[in-house]
């Protein structure tokens, strides 16, 4: 009915034009007026499309501020005043309909692209107060109306939703002038968009800003009041500043790591492109970005856990350097054939032929008679003599180092590489050696202490328990074990606890506190491959515990050490400051190392000698740098520096032993690490056992981290370990590591000798005099004159954490 008399009536009625200029006569204003100190307005489903109070206690503004309020009571008063004469004025009020969808348009417009970018305009809702417009007083009437009404005589607010449609608009009188098919429109699509809103739960970034006038409990945001409308506006106010807080720390980490990470490149590249974005969209990248990898993390936001996340990928990392992470050695000729060449451990000639090869670009299979020794009777068969080296090109035999250069002088070699390159090998060459050949480690007699603790695993019960106040993953209880023993060995029970202290003596499993060996009862205790530590860092326990009984530990050194001293030979360069990762990976002395590794688990190192001890802790810990960086890759930063040094470890004799523990804790007895304030072991710690009685300077010019600025790498052997760690020292510091320019009086140091400085010194003076002994005669004597005049000025060079290949 009230849409037939909008098209019927042309002109607009005189109380429209009433209710635009914002003018109601004395008579409606004292009879209508309705006091929000005092009394709330109800009014009826019929009239606002539901039954809702609507308090004016929302409505409250300053004494100085009067414009606004006088045109908003205006406006309501006068809208009920002449609700019983609706009908005779519609049609002069046709075009106010259209300025009213305008005007909310705009309010709606805004707002929604406040919750897309996450910030509230300023003017919004700072309106003129003294302006005479009706859109302004008509703005703040909706968001007065949202706020409901007092709650009792506490006086606090309590939001509601006030459903806003066109019917309300016309009902309540409330018209701004325009075309009436657009005003309908228009409110639909308000509607709409109010319900959408709702749906999503969207809610501002920022929040807090108050409307002028309004009590300051009541919040701008009117889609957060519809929202929550159980929810104080403190609480959003509280939730705002919380999340701000949280977008500022993320961003505030993310740069701290990437430049303690070293990424410049890619924190140039980041700044670059997050200069054109809101702080909204910053945040939600950094949330996109650092979602937890396991579902069943906790996702409280806490910035610490920002920290974890430090790590790159290997292709970000080699996409932003410029240079690559590992050069290797030249790209070899691609052939069909294969060349077979066998050497010995130490020979000067087998190194001269690896060399015209590398040179040649031809990739080659080595075969070590010392590391194969099954080898000897196949070279001896297919050369007739076991004179090394030998070369094969497929199955045809070329002969040693003087026939290749002879080849290469008279232009022939280059036929025979046309040759392998188009020809496949034949089922007579010489195979490379295979997985397993002549490998002790993977032989021997079965432990069957080991398969009882394999079965025992099986039966009883492991599972998380709690102990004083703590939570102890895969644990078993000792009451089961002594039952699982006394029934599958048929042993009285006092024999069973025996028994299961024998176990435990042998490392197969050990209390949660270390408390006891074992005793009966209700004692935790864990198997060494369920500990958690074990589990996640050791690489030398991929199967669990080994059935191997376990070898004399000077046995497994030997082996270590003389598959070492091969692979140096094979894949690093004759000075020992390159080395061949990428051949390394793939080959089977490698894989033969792996094995021989895991020989370590219950192995037992503290009865070692102290040169066996040297000898057998440099020689694991460089094969362990190599490890890691085969397994994590190359760390670029000092984050995933201390990440290597500290989390790839080896259990060893039931227990773990980092790259740290092993450098500081064993080889220099037990001294803290560089920058740090705490031990590698504490005083009840019983890995004590196997560091030396006192700290071996010497043992900085043998440690090799990977790096280009580190030592040469070399095996060592423990009847002759004193003398090799002293040619270590001087080939180290005649080579760049200490270098003296005695015209200015300067002496350029490693920054090994800074960092390691208490074990050669208590001063610079005493760590110079200390490594003067292993320089030239004549510079030595130098070096000393100037440091008893005290002219000489010592500058400690860069260290390039690059890898060394």
């Amino acid at each position: 009915m009230e849409k037939k008399e909008l098209e019927e009536t042309d002109q607009p009625s005189p109380r429209a034009v009433g209710k635009i200029e914002g003018v109601s006569s004395e008579e409606d204003r004292e009879k209508h007026s309705v006091r929000p100190e005092t009394q709330n307005v109800d009014c009826d489903s019929s009239e606002f499309g539901n039954d809702q109070h609507i308090g004016h206690d929302a409505l409250k503004f300053d004494d100085e501020q009067h414009s606004m309020p006088d045109r908003v009571d205006e406006a309501i008063d006068v809208e009920l005043n002449t609700h019983e004469e609706r009908k005779d004025n519609v049609a002069g009020e046709s075009q106010l309909v259209q300025r009213l969808g305008d005007s909310w348009d705009l309010l709606c417009g805004s707002q929604q692209e406040n919750l897309e970018t996450g910030t509230v305009p300023d003017d919004l809702f700072q309106k003129d107060h003294d302006s005479d417009s009706m859109e302004s007083g008509i703005e703040v009437g909706i968001v007065g109306q949202e706020c409901s009404g007092v709650n009792g005589d506490s006086g606090d607010f309590e939001p509601k939703r006030q459903e806003v449609s066109l019917d309300n608009f016309v009902k309540q009188g409330l018209f701004i002038e325009k075309d009436d098919s657009r005003s309908v429109e228009s409110a639909q699509m308000n509607k709409k968009t109010e319900n959408t809103s709702e749906g999503n739960n969207l809610e501002p970034d920022v929040g807090g800003a108050v409307v002028p006038g309004t009590e300051a409990g009541c919040s701008t945001s009117m889609d957060t009041l519809d929202t929550n409308p159980e929810v104080p506006c403190g609480v959003e106010k509280t939730k705002s500043l919380r999340d701000f807080v949280k977008e500022k720390s993320i961003i505030a980490v993310s740069m701290v790591l990437r430049r303690l990470s070293v990424k410049r490149d890619e924190y140039t590249v980041a700044k670059s492109d997050d200069m054109g974005k809101e702080p909204s969209d910053l945040s939600r990248e950094s949330d996109t970005k650092e979602v937890p990898e396991k579902t069943g993390e906790k996702t409280t936001w806490n910035p610490l856990n920002y920290i974890k996340t430090s790590s790159v990928d290997a292709e970000n990392r080699t996409v932003l350097r410029e240079e690559p992470i590992n050069e290797g050695p030249p790209l070899p000729i691609p052939m069909k054939g294969r060349i077979t060449v066998y050497t010995r451990l130490g020979c000067p000639e087998c190194k001269e032929v690896r060399k015209f090869l590398y040179m040649k670009r031809l990739r080659y299979v080595e075969i070590n008679i010392d590391v194969f020794p099954s080898r000897k009777m196949e070279l001896e068969k297919n050369s007739g003599s076991t004179s090394i080296p030998k070369v094969f090109f497929n199955g045809i035999l070329i002969g040693g180092l003087s026939t290749l250069k002879s080849l290469n002088e008279s232009g022939k070699l280059n036929e025979k590489i046309d040759y392998l390159i188009n020809e496949v090998p034949s089922f007579e060459c010489p195979v490379p050696p295979l997985s397993g050949e002549d490998d002790v480690s993977s032989r021997g007699a079965l432990d069957e202490m080991a398969l009882i603790v394999r079965k025992m695993k099986e039966c009883i019960v492991v599972k998380d328990r709690f102990c004083k106040m703590r939570r102890f993953t895969n644990c078993f209880i000792a009451y089961d074990a002594v039952n699982f023993l006394s029934e599958d060995q048929y042993l009285e029970r006092k024999e069973a606890v025996e028994f299961a202290r024998k176990l435990a003596s042998k490392l197969f499993f050990q209390h949660v506190f270390d408390e006891n060996l074992f005793e009966d009862g209700n004692h935790l205790y864990r198997f060494l491959d369920d500990d958690p530590t074990v589990a996640s860092f050791c690489y030398n326990i991929p199967r669990g515990i080994i059935t191997v009984k376990p070898k004399p530990m000077t046995e497994v050194a030997s082996r270590l050490r003389l598959l070492s001293y091969a692979m140096f030979e094979a894949y690093a360069s004759e000075d020992g400051r390159h080395v061949d990762y990428r051949s390394m990976h793939g080959s089977e002395e490698f894989a033969r190392y792996l094995r021989i590794i895991e020989e370590l688990q219950r192995g037992e190192v503290w009865d070692l000698s102290r040169e066996e001890k040297l000898a057998f802790f440099i020689n694991l810990y460089n094969m362990m740098t190599i490890h890691a960086t085969l397994v994590w890759g190359h760390p670029s930063g000092a984050l995933e520096r201390r990440k290597v040094f500290e989390d790839f470890q080896y259990v060893m004799g039931g227990f773990t032993y980092s790259l740290s523990a092993i450098q500081n804790g064993i080889l220099r007895a037990n001294q803290r690490q560089p920058y740090t304030l705490m031990k590698p072991f504490g005083a009840k710690d019983k890995r004590l056992r196997v560091a030396l009685p006192f700290p071996e300077p010497l043992i900085h010019f043998a440690l090799v981290y990977g790096t280009r600025s580190g030592p040469s790498l070399r095996c060592y052997c423990p009847g002759d370990i004193d003398r090799e760690l002293a040619d270590a020292a001087r080939n180290f510091l005649r080579n760049g590591g200490l270098s003296i320019d005695f015209t200015a009086k300067v002496a350029y140091a490693s920054k090994i000798l800074k960092w390691f400085s208490v074990d050669f010194g208590r001063n610079e003076v005493e760590v110079l005099k200390h490594v003067s002994t292993y320089l030239r005669p004549a510079d030595s004597e130098l070096l000393l004159d100037l440091l008893a005049t005290s002219e000489l000025k010592v500058i400690y060079q860069p260290y390039d954490w690059g890898l060394n290949c």
